[in-house]
């Protein structure tokens, strides 16, 4: 049922109801008014035709007939517009319009009462009489207006007007609510043939200066573009797992093959010589480990790749940096790594992501930073610059040509002697990307090894709502890049 309709029938009830409510209070109002007027009539003859019943009382109890009929002739003459009715102790007397004689009246009555003859109603009104020898009652009647034509006059007007009520009442408010409902149905019929799953369109909505029309038309603009927006979130995570898929497949077929060739090996062979048989396990240790660390890699570029923003907070890069210093130390014990960094420098960004930029970038250095007799000596720095926070790691190897630098950043590049997955310092640009900085790679302190070089906005800072590491090299924040990559 339409909206407009339900409000028509709703006040269509309403509105009979409510008048015939107030029909029955009027009703009672007028009815009020009327017997107030009649008993103060009443109460104001009472009081002058008091002492008339009186004199009437003391002639009659006298026994002086020609005196009592003096005395009624008077008291029906002073009476005028009101039934009078005397009860004394030797009779009753009365005249004037009341009700019959027959109708019992209230024993005490010092109060205007209501007193009804069939279809007849009267106001009365009683008083004691008292003289020196007896006692009686005076009772005043009125016809109760209130009974009569002006209250069954508003009675049929109520009932009139709660007939006509219903039916003007309803159409009234179905023509209002039908103009009011019509910025309304011009919103349905702008956005009922939307699919968003088969189209782009949008409805435009313009204010209609109907609060409740424009609320819910930006609700449904907003409910729309959030689906747009969970779309293309879950397009661009089926691309990322598309690509996931299809890069591990792509490098993982080398070390695979490799290792059922070793395993081939062993089970052609199984007296081969020890010399030989150390070498192929060698190897498929070698390409187990590869294997593990490509896995790894590409785990942790998908997580960069579907991080929400959610997770950046305020991390302290100083104490970051120590943690990955010590644990590379941990993993190469025979090299010489220093760290030179003021305490309490923070950045806001993704803990685990700035962690792994960090690991990497010494892995790199300890993996090609080491020079001619195989000595590796690393640097790490960590300092402010401006509005920025750089971290720089130096080593002392052969450094990275220039012509290098445009492509070491790019996904699975690793040198000809590079056991490593290819990814180590993809994960660097990809963290620098995400935290909204830049990675450089350029010729070590004093033209010796080579520098690595990330600076980080020191405030708060979004990641980019778009990231495709797993697709494709996504670094267009990054000037310089190259070297090696082992990690």
């Amino acid at each position: 049922m339409r909206l407009s309709t339900r409000i028509g029938l709703a006040v269509g009830c309403t509105v009979p109801l409510l008048v015939l409510a107030f029909g029955w209070l009027l009703l009672h109002l007028v009815a009020r008014d009327l017997h107030s007027a009649e008993d103060q009539h009443l109460r104001q003859r009472a009081a002058a035709l008091a002492p008339d019943a009186r004199a009437l009382l003391r002639a009659t109890t006298a026994d002086r007939p020609k005196a009592a009929d003096t005395r009624e002739r008077r008291l029906y003459s002073a009476a005028l517009d009101v039934g009078i009715r005397v009860i004394g102790p030797d009779g009753t007397f009365s005249g004037g319009p009341q009700p019959a004689a027959s109708v019992p009246l209230p024993a005490n009555a010092t109060g205007p009462v209501t007193v009804r003859a069939g279809g007849t109603g009267w106001r009365a009104l009683s008083r004691p009489v008292r003289t020196a020898g007896a006692s009686g009652t005076l009772w005043v009647f009125s016809p109760d207006s209130a009974d009569r034509g002006q209250l069954r006059l508003v009675g049929r007007r109520v009932l009139v007007n709660t007939l006509l009520a219903a039916p003007v009442s309803g159409l009234m408010a179905w023509g209002i609510a039908t103009g009011a409902t019509g910025p309304l149905r011009r919103l349905t019929r702008r956005t009922a043939g939307l699919d968003p799953r088969t189209s782009t369109a949008r409805p435009y909505h313009r204010p209609t200066g109907v609060t409740e029309v424009d609320d819910l038309a930006a609700t449904v603009s907003t409910v729309l573009a959030r689906y747009d927006e969970q779309a293309g979130r879950t397009a661009e995570a089926l691309e990322t797992a598309r690509s996931f898929s299809a890069a591990a497949a792509h490098e993982l077929r080398t070390p695979l093959m490799s290792l059922g060739t070793n395993l081939d090996i062993l089970a052609a062979h199984p007296d081969l010589p020890d010399p030989d048989h150390t070498e192929v396990l060698t190897d498929l240790r070698r390409e187990h480990a590869r294997l593990l660390g490509l896995l790894v890699m590409l785990r942790e570029l998908g997580r960069g790749d579907l991080v929400e923003a959610e997770a950046f907070r305020t991390v302290d890069l100083t104490e970051i940096a120590d943690a990955a210093v010590a644990e590379a130390r941990r993993r190469a014990p025979d090299a010489r790594i220093t760290l030179d960094a003021a305490p309490g420098l923070t950045v806001h960004g993704w803990e685990p992501g700035l962690r792994l930029l960090l690991d990497n970038l010494l892995a790199n250095a300890l993996a090609h930073g080491r020079d001619a007799r195989g000595r590796a000596a690393v640097s790490v720095a960590v300092r402010r610059v401006g509005e920025q926070t750089a971290v720089t790691v130096d080593d002392g190897g052969p450094g990275v040509p220039p012509e290098m630098r445009q492509h070491v950043f790019d996904r699975f590049r690793r040198g000809p002697d590079s056991e490593g997955s290819g990814l180590g310092l993809t994960l660097v640009a990809q963290q620098s990307a995400l935290h909204r900085g830049t990675v450089t790679v350029a010729d070590g302190p004093h033209g010796v090894g080579a520098r690595f070089e990330v600076r980080l906005p020191s405030g708060g800072a979004a990641p980019p709502e778009r990231r495709d590491w797993l697709i494709g090299t996504a670094g267009t924040n990054r000037s310089q890049s190259s070297h090696k990559d082992a990690s």
